[in-house]
This record gives structure tokens, C-alpha cells and sequence, in this order.
């Protein structure tokens, strides 16, 4: 892809996503994730009605008068965006790929976060980690994270979230936001997911198509596995592929529910034609309670 024609693109994507942060994920984003704490401001005098609790007793005897400590909310978070770059990725069979939606969304919840004044870091990931960008404020920072998103091509086609939560694991110290963008096709990373969870608050947004459930009944079709490249001659006309399709599918969504819910951590699902907005904001609204 030219130059110019990512700069458009990202343009493009920056219009959008940017008037939904701004409009409608601003408030949401805000009550949903909350500071890390109470941090110390000033001192100052007390006055009547604050709580006694919260006297400094040095102070007070230092100046003969009482004085109060006074603590606010510590605002400042740090987002952690994870997307799946593999083969799968690239499918899609009726508006878009999944990866461009998972651009979109990442792209948005980025711009719920600066709006914060918070940092945004981004991990794009196959079987290793393809590109790591380190959490930084501003919108110029955000633009290169949806630049990369856009025109990033990864050398791997397979899939290893295990390892991309492994190195999470590794960088990020401090309690982080952390949205991990999948079609989540692989069931092994139930135990690396427990750690990252004990210590971030983590949400998978699964990102998937129709196709990727089940298939049509086309009859002798040559398929392509996106992360082999292994092409194979697929009788779709068999009800009993059929099935075994949509079983593996269903296997594959159930462990990534139950793995994430057993973590503590949450969980959106979307399909590639489905209203990301909505269940965005069922989210946020729901875990902001």
C-alpha cells in the first residue's frame, strides 16, 4: 500500500472512530475504569464538616491550628490494545476483514482513552509478538498505533495468544487497561490468562464472521487455511463436515468464554456485520455498574 493511500486510510478511520469516542465512549470509558486510587494532593485548614479522619496531626501540632489532608482519585490509567495480526485474520465474506474491524474498535477505544489524558500502548501478535509500541499519551501516538494497525504485515500467519499474553506478562508492571482483539481460534492459553489477569483488567473482544461458524452447503469447494496455506478439496455438501465444522467452532467460542470468565476477566463478542457501537456501550454501561 502507497503512502498516501495509508495516510487516507488512516484519515479516514480517525473521522470515525474519533466522533464515536468523542460523542459516545467518552463518559462511558471514563465511569467504567477507574483510577487506580486515592493519591495525595495538599494540605490545607480544616474546615467545618470535614471528616476528622483525615486530620494531619503533624501539621496541626506544628501550627497550633488543624490542618486536613486532602486526596483525590488518581485518574491517570494506562490502555494495553493486543490484536491478533494472524492468517485468520484477513477473512471476511461480507463487508470487510476482521482485522479492519478490529482496527476500527481498537482506533476507537484509543481515543476513549486519551480523551482521559491516559497512555495507549499496542501489542500486535501471531504465534510471537510482531510489534510492540510502548504506552504513550497524545493524539499523534494514536495515529501511528492506526497507522500500523492499517499497513503492518506480520511474518507469522499462525496464532499463539498464550505467548502474547506471556509477554504482557513481562512488560506491563503496573495494573493495566488490556483489550486482546481475536477471532480467538486456539485453546491454549487458559493458563497464561489467569496470571495477566491477577494483575490487569483484562477484556477479550472476540471478532468473527458468519463463515467462521458454519459453512454453506456449495458442494465440492477447495478451501484455504489461512494459517497453513494448506489448500484442501472440501465436499461442503456433506452434512456430517458440515457439523464438524460448526462443532469445532462452537468448541473453540466455548473455551474462550468459559477460560476468560473463570480469569475474571470480560468479554465482548462481534461479528464483522454486526453493530460494534452497541455492544461497546452494553459493555461499558453493564461493567460500570
Amino acid at each position: 500500500m502507497e503512502t498516501k493511500e495509508i495516510l487516507k486510510k488512516v484519515r479516514k478511520i480517525e473521522i470515525k472512530t474519533r466522533r464515536l469516542s468523542d460523542h459516545i465512549f467518552g463518559g462511558e470509558y471514563h465511569s467504567t475504569f477507574k483510577g487506580r486510587g486515592m493519591t495525595f494532593s495538599e494540605v490545607r485548614q480544616y474546615q467545618y464538616g470535614d471528616d476528622i479522619r483525615a486530620i494531619d496531626w503533624n501539621v496541626t501540632a506544628r501550627y497550633n491550628e488543624p490542618y486536613i489532608k486532602v486526596f483525590e482519585e488518581e485518574r491517570e490509567l494506562t490502555m494495553m490494545l493486543m490484536v491478533d495480526i494472524s492468517g485468520s485474520e484477513f477473512f471476511g465474506t461480507t463487508q470487510q476483514f476482521k482485522r479492519d474491524t478490529a482496527t476500527e474498535i481498537a482506533a476507537t477505544l484509543a481515543f476513549s482513552a486519551i480523551q482521559n489524558n491516559d497512555k495507549v500502548g499496542l501489542i500486535l501478535f501471531s504465534d510471537q509478538i510482531e510489534l510492540y509500541i510502548p504506552p504513550k499519551k497524545g493524539k499523534s501516538h494514536v495515529l501511528r498505533i492506526i497507522r500500523e494497525l492499517i499497513e503492518f504485515s506480520p511474518k507469522s500467519k499462525q496464532t499463539d495468544i498464550g505467548e502474547a499474553l506471556k509477554f504482557l506478562s513481562n512488560v506491563m508492571k503496573k495494573k493495566t487497561i488490556v483489550f486482546v482483539l481475536s477471532d480467538f481460534m486456539d485453546d491454549s492459553y487458559e493458563h497464561t490468562l489467569k496470571i495477566a489477569a491477577n494483575k490487569h483488567d483484562i477484556t477479550g473482544i472476540r471478532i468473527f464472521d458468519k463463515h467462521d461458524e458454519s459453512i454453506p452447503n456449495l458442494g465440492m469447494v477447495p478451501m484455504l487455511d489461512a494459517e497453513t496455506d494448506n489448500v484442501q478439496l472440501i465436499n461442503t455438501s456433506s452434512k456430517n463436515i458440515r457439523n464438524n465444522y460448526k462443532a469445532n467452532a462452537l468448541r473453540l467460542y466455548d473455551y474462550y468464554k468459559k477460560t476468560f470468565s473463570k480469569s475474571g476477566a470480560g468479554t465482548i463478542n462481534t461479528r464483522v456485520d454486526d453493530d460494534y457501537v452497541k455492544k461497546l456501550l452494553g459493555y461499558f454501561k453493564h461493567k460500570g455498574r
